[in-house]
């Protein structure tokens, strides 16, 4: 396709496409609050660690597709939510990585430990509360790169 040569009428998606309607991998329960990820053929799993996933964000409801892939969808939330922070110490997100990186260790525990994980996003709050890791949009895309 050619460059414009004129205005363009850009649509955009509500809210910025804050929530998605994603299908679910089929025989898979997800929980509500939970960290989802895409598995490789793009269907809705629980966060855990392996790579090649990628963080869609925070599951809105409990959805259990007890039947095929996609035979059901959940809505997942993009934004900054906090998640645990892992118990090894060695491998504890901490403020050395504010607006960096973090990957994800299961559906709801995230590490600053890269290897053999994906990505859950950036880092932008480290507390005892947990890590605060904005989800989405420019956070997803940028670390596939590392």
């Amino acid at each position: 396709m050619a460059a414009l040569t004129m205005a363009r009428d850009t649509a955009e998606i509500a809210q910025g496409a804050k929530y998605l309607s994603l299908p679910v991998k089929g025989k898979t329960t997800i929980y509500q609050g939970s960290l989802v990820v895409l598995d490789a053929e793009g269907y809705a799993i629980p966060g855990k660690k392996a790579a090649g996933l990628t963080a869609a964000g925070r599951a809105e409801e409990t959805v259990a597709n007890a039947g095929d892939d996609g035979a059901v969808s959940i809505r997942v939330a993009r934004g900054v939510f906090v998640f645990n922070n892992t118990a090894t110490a060695a491998n504890k997100v901490s403020g050395k990585h504010l607006l960096g990186f973090c990957y994800i260790e299961d559906d709801q525990t995230v590490t600053a430990l890269a290897t053999g994980a994906s990505a859950a996003g950036l880092v932008v709050r480290v507390d005892e509360g947990g890590v605060a890791v904005e989800m989405g949009h420019t956070a997803a895309t940028s670390a596939k790169s590392e």
